[in-house]
């Protein structure tokens, strides 16, 4: 699949890039994918959530009421989880929501997001651009010239520009990331990919090993 060259004016460069059929014509794993989403979405819970049990709240474990014969079920101090400001029963506790995924699925999963842009015509490559000082009205004109305005934009770079990122950094739609940080949940999130021609070649390296 071959795709034009623009520049940041939204131009044609007259220059054409072949993408790699093994990374953005492969057949899609729907399975892999969640695999890879849940992980990401699991690794981002700070897993914090914290409730009181019976044994943890303050108050006297004097026998409220006799076992029978009150019309009621049996309970026996104020702590009971049956009354009002008692312990909570099974409630969440501190836990590490993270999980494992093979390095094998995990590139299968990026090349099926990266697939699917392709199958929608989601993907534009431009030519590398950095800016001198962090500019917002600057990165503006590009998403402009690019008329992807209204969208999400999802804008890799070879390495780390710090003007770059910082340009962009105040845009509600618009996210900037190292091609090498590339991951499946940030590819279907975007709804279009903005690629420059030297992190096409870093996806190519990263995931043809």
């Amino acid at each position: 699949m071959e795709i034009n060259v623009l520049n940041i004016n939204g131009q044609e460069t007259g220059r054409k890039v072949t993408l790699n059929e093994e990374i953005f014509g492969i057949e899609p794993n729907d399975h892999v994918l969640y695999l890879d989403v849940k992980q990401y979405l699991a690794n981002q819970r700070q897993g914090t959530a914290k409730a009181k049990e019976r044994s943890e709240h303050t108050g006297s474990t004097r026998k409220l009421g006799r076992q029978k014969g009150g019309g009621g079920a049996r309970h026996g101090d104020i702590n009971s989880p049956l009354l009002r400001g008692g312990g909570r029963v099974f409630g969440p506790k501190p836990r590490d929501y993270r999980f494992k995924l093979n390095k094998k699925v995990k590139a299968l999963a990026r090349k099926s997001a990266l697939s699917y842009k392709a199958q929608e015509n989601a993907i534009i490559v431009i030519e590398d651009f950095n800016f001198d000082a962090p500019k917002t009205k600057d990165f503006l004109n590009i998403i402009k010239n690019l008329k992807v305005e209204g969208k999400k934009q999802l804008f890799l770079l070879p390495e780390s520009q710090k003007n770059v990122y910082l340009s962009a950094r105040n845009l509600q739609r618009t996210e900037v990331m190292i091609a090498n940080l590339l991951n499946a949940y940030k590819v279907l999130n975007a709804d279009v990919l903005v690629v420059t021609e030297n992190s096409l070649k870093a996806i190519d390296s990263i995931l043809t090993k």
